[in-house]
């Protein structure tokens, strides 16, 4: 019974050395991007980035959490607009801050998760003029601590929100082609 055990414990320790080894060797900084063509101008789109107001029309997050607490602070929209929120498990709390825009093409936002996990991260919206529409990139980017890289042995974040940053822009799309 002795000897199971010891196995048992080796075999446990050689799992969990795996997973610590598999969790170091990702990369020290995360980032996921996705990218749609729109046909709208970028002036038909920058306004809905920059205004977090304007989030609740195609944010995907927004309807994760239809009891979700927003505030909003700082300039009414453009950079020095804040946005904070709280929500159940499915959206956490965190803080959205524009620190830049170059109207209509470039919106960069300073992105802090408190909770369920902490994380500091850039989004970063750019939009170039093609063929008649926008190209329209949704990017975010920051540190991975070695929490973040230890959920990466187990899920693929870029997968994750790779998901949810295509659903917004499908949704931005949407609203601006009508």
């Amino acid at each position: 019974m002795l000897e199971i055990i010891a196995i048992a414990a080796v075999i446990l320790a050689i799992a969990i050395a795996v997973v610590l080894i598999l969790a170091a060797t990702k990369p020290a900084t995360l980032r996921v991007a996705r990218s749609i063509g729109i046909d709208a101008p970028a002036e038909k789109i920058f306004p809905l980035i920059s205004d977090f107001h304007q989030w609740r029309t195609w944010s995907p997050y927004e309807n994760k959490d239809p009891a979700m607490k927003r505030s909003y602070g700082g300039a009414e929209r453009g950079k020095g607009a804040v946005y904070a929120w709280d929500g159940n498990r499915n959206v956490g709390s965190g803080r959205m801050e524009i620190l830049e825009t170059t109207a209509p093409s470039k919106v960069v936002i300073k992105l802090d998760f408190f909770t369920p996990f902490e994380g500091h991260n850039t989004a970063e919206f750019t939009m170039l003029p093609q063929r008649g529409g926008t190209h329209v990139t949704w990017a975010m980017y920051g540190p991975a601590n070695f929490l973040s890289r230890l959920m990466q042995v187990f899920m693929n974040l870029d997968h994750m929100i790779g998901r949810d940053f295509e659903a917004g822009l499908a949704n931005l799309k949407t609203i601006t082609e009508k």
